[in-house]
């Protein structure tokens, strides 16, 4: 099984569709038995599904992701455990022992909020309801 976190220096990135990086996990016998980190290159909001899909990805640790994307996991079959915050290892760690809810605070909505192309988000990166 491949698991893949969005990721950013160790810490899960709290939005999906600018994600400067993945790291990936790859699971045996609910054992992690390697991992390394991959950059999107730019790839950005829908054409992640299909960059988590080519990467064998079954699995997404994320923080906020939108409906269109959450829409593009689920018909990708890429399991989906969304607003997740922390240390991407520890949260790997968390799912492997059946610790890790699969719903949280996952919504991304920017455009109800009032922000310019490429900003950061004004409560630290955290895109939510």
């Amino acid at each position: 099984m491949i698991i893949a976190v969005t990721c950013e220096n160790g810490e899960i990135f709290q939005h999906f569709g600018r994600t400067p990086q993945f790291k990936t996990y790859e699971v045996a016998d609910d054992k992690v038995i390697s991992s390394k980190t991959i950059d999107t290159n730019g790839t950005g909001h829908g054409a992640l599904a299909g960059f988590l899909k080519s990467l064998g990805a079954e699995v997404l640790i994320c923080g906020g992701i939108g409906g269109g994307a959450q829409a593009a996991m689920n018909e990708a079959g890429i399991r989906l455990f969304a607003g997740v915050e922390g240390d991407a290892d520890e949260a790997v760690k968390a799912f492997l022992s059946g610790n890790l809810p699969e719903t949280g605070e996952a919504t991304c909505n920017h455009h109800d909020h009032k922000h310019n192309e490429g900003h950061e988000c004004e409560h630290g990166g955290k895109c939510h309801k």
